[in-house]
């Protein structure tokens, strides 16, 4: 068990059987299972009060498809937290703000997060307000509700918590740590099919080496990611 408290997720859903799922495997299953996390799932469907347990309802001004209540939405979210307790409270969302790793490096650091999974059209927008929900994308795509994303979102939070990672410094060069895209990797056998492991790396020379990967990662970032490399450039060219 973790000495400290955990880092508490609640989900709010239509489907609470899809979790833990994936997020109950792996890195993320294992700090789950030694305390390190909490996953709290709880069906919105809990606070309807129609004999159906209808939680949505058709558009205000018509149009396709049906929009979950702010009524019920609210009520949901008041019953997984009676009192403020300064997590965030996310909405997954394909309007939302990309997810980047700032963002879950920040989420990380805290006590947790609330996390709503939208469903059909959307949410009733008053909710969105009057709960203060930030939303939050994991993407430019539409999926059929925010449960996937929910899982891509705490997986990856998860995945920084203290003792998640074998060693403290595994995260530190990963893609988008440091404005840039992660550099290639090789490991044994050091030929295979005609193509051999860079000469650089089996130098010994740590200093090259660390310059090689910089160059490399630069590299990499600049022909797949322009926009991010432009934004990589702009902070060294800062700093200088």
């Amino acid at each position: 068990m973790s000495s400290s408290a955990p880092w508490r997720a609640t989900v709010l859903t239509l489907y609470p059987d899809m979790f833990p799922g994936p997020l109950g495997t792996s890195l993320s299953g294992k700090a789950l299972a030694e305390g390190i996390w909490s996953l709290e799932t709880r069906d919105i469907r809990a606070s309807a009060t129609s004999r159906h347990r209808n939680v949505d309802d058709t558009p205000a001004g018509g149009g396709p498809g049906m929009v979950m209540r702010a009524d019920i939405v609210a009520a949901a979210i008041d019953a997984a937290i009676p009192e403020p307790d300064g997590r965030p409270r996310l909405l997954m969302s394909p309007r939302g703000r990309p997810l980047d790793q700032a963002r879950v490096r920040q989420l990380a650091a805290g006590t947790g997060a609330l996390v709503l999974c939208g469903r059909f059209e959307g949410v009733d927008e008053r909710v969105i307000e009057a709960r203060g929900l930030e939303e939050v994308s994991i993407g430019d795509y539409v999926l059929s509700g925010g449960e996937l994303g929910a899982m891509v979102l705490l997986d990856a939070v998860v995945r920084l918590l203290p003792g998640v990672m074998g060693a403290s410094t595994s995260g530190d060069e990963e893609s988008f740590e440091g404005g840039l895209l992660e550099y290639p990797h090789f490991t044994r056998p050091r030929e295979w099919e005609g193509r051999s492991i860079p000469e650089i790396l089996l130098s010994g020379d740590h200093a090259a080496i660390a310059r090689w990967r910089r160059a490399e990662a630069e590299r990499i970032t600049r022909e797949r990611r322009p926009d991010l490399f432009a934004g990589y450039a702009q902070n060294a060219g800062n700093r200088r």
